[in-house]
């Protein structure tokens, strides 16, 4: 997509003066990534202001055929010591590179120590990330498979007969990743979470050999990666019947998702977006119940930008791609998630994740 990657270094040229550089040098891969499709373990960017005429791109040699791939429209340099070369050309045209920012917040102190023996650096945390938070159309394209990867995979796991009583976390967690591979997955979001019993109140447990057990909450917190791109989803069951209170507690955690989800609006601040969630939950006494942040933005990370907490700062915009999770977890008994990936568009957002939300599987 060099059309695509093209855009987005052309959006991040814009943001280069308000920073006051004239040139940025890029070093987390997934921001290189983002800018480049380069998706190997070696690189730097100079991004040059003025265009890719003068943009550099470097990697060491295993990566040579891979990158005239993969970054087929910039000039690449081939060094082990990516950010330091590029650093080093810098230092040699002062008079075309100018005053040169870096992504402080992805460099080490030592070497940041190291490359500024070359030139003045200016520290330029962010830059990238802020353009990573509105999503394009071939991004949302990316989530909307990994999404639908897990879907399947939660899907055929159920039919299958694959939450029942006797199995163990461990074998639950594993059989559910298995199944996002074959629909297409590259690799889990994340380690998958399977919660059950009391365990469902721990809101990130790891899965352990413990059993299933009939009645018991079944917390599944999981997602695939597509392209790069994670998904993110968190579905509760109950294996039989439901006791009143796992009804009620269900219940009100549903609610307060649906209000979080019509609360996602381009224009919305972040907090009022946990607030509308979370004062549902409070109002029926169980504030102290949910003690983490609404949702998170989701991308080429599992967390990105924006953050939906009471604390939060922001407003969301078209094209950002968040979930909304909120959880009550009674310590002891157990508790309840439900959480969907989902895109912010004009009118309701999209929803992205569409897996059955029935409390009730065997």
């Amino acid at each position: 997509m060099p059309e695509t990657h093209g855009r987005r270094r052309g959006a991040l040229r814009e943001l280069l003066t308000g920073a006051g550089v004239d040139a940025l040098l890029i070093t987390d891969l997934l921001n290189i990534r983002y800018l480049t499709g380069f998706t190997g373990s070696n690189a730097a960017v100079l991004l040059h202001a003025g265009g890719d005429d003068k943009t550099l791109f470097c990697t060491d040699g295993r990566y040579t055929t891979q990158s005239a791939a993969e970054v087929p429209d910039l000039e690449t340099v081939v060094d082990r010591a990516s950010a330091a070369a590029l650093v080093a050309k810098a230092a040699k045209d002062t008079k075309t590179y100018g005053r040169l920012g870096f992504e402080s917040q992805h460099v080490s102190v030592e070497t940041y120590e190291a490359l500024k023996q070359q030139v003045p650096l200016k520290r330029t945390p962010g830059l990238v990330e802020r353009l990573r938070e509105v999503k394009d159309e071939a991004e949302i394209e990316a989530l909307r498979q990994a999404c639908a990867a897990a879907d399947r995979a939660l899907d055929d796991l159920v039919a299958a007969g694959g939450l029942r009583p006797g199995r163990t976390e461990l074998d639950v967690a594993r059989d559910l990743e298995n199944r996002m591979l074959e629909h297409g997955s590259s690799a889990p979001s994340f380690a998958s979470i399977v919660a059950a019993g009391a365990h469902s109140a721990i809101p990130h447990h790891q899965p352990t050999h413990a059993e299933l057990k009939r009645g018991d909450f079944v917390k599944l917190d999981f997602g695939a990666t597509v392209d790069g791109y994670h998904s993110d989803m968190t579905r509760t069951f109950v294996l039989g019947e439901p006791a009143d209170w796992q009804r009620e507690v269900y219940e009100l955690v549903h609610a307060a998702q649906a209000a979080g989800v019509a609360a996602v609006v381009p224009g919305a601040e972040v907090s009022d977006v946990d607030a509308a969630a979370r004062t549902v939950i409070a109002d029926a006494g169980h504030g102290e119940h949910f003690a983490h942040g609404l949702g998170h933005g989701v991308g080429l990370q599992i967390h990105e930008a924006p953050s939906f907490a009471a604390t939060g700062v922001g407003t969301l915009a078209a094209g950002m791609a968040v979930t909304v999770e909120p959880g009550v977890y009674l310590a002891g008994r157990g508790g309840v998630r439900i959480e969907d990936t989902l895109v912010v568009r004009a009118g309701e957002p999209e929803l992205l994740t569409l897996s059955t939300k029935n409390l009730v599987v065997v």
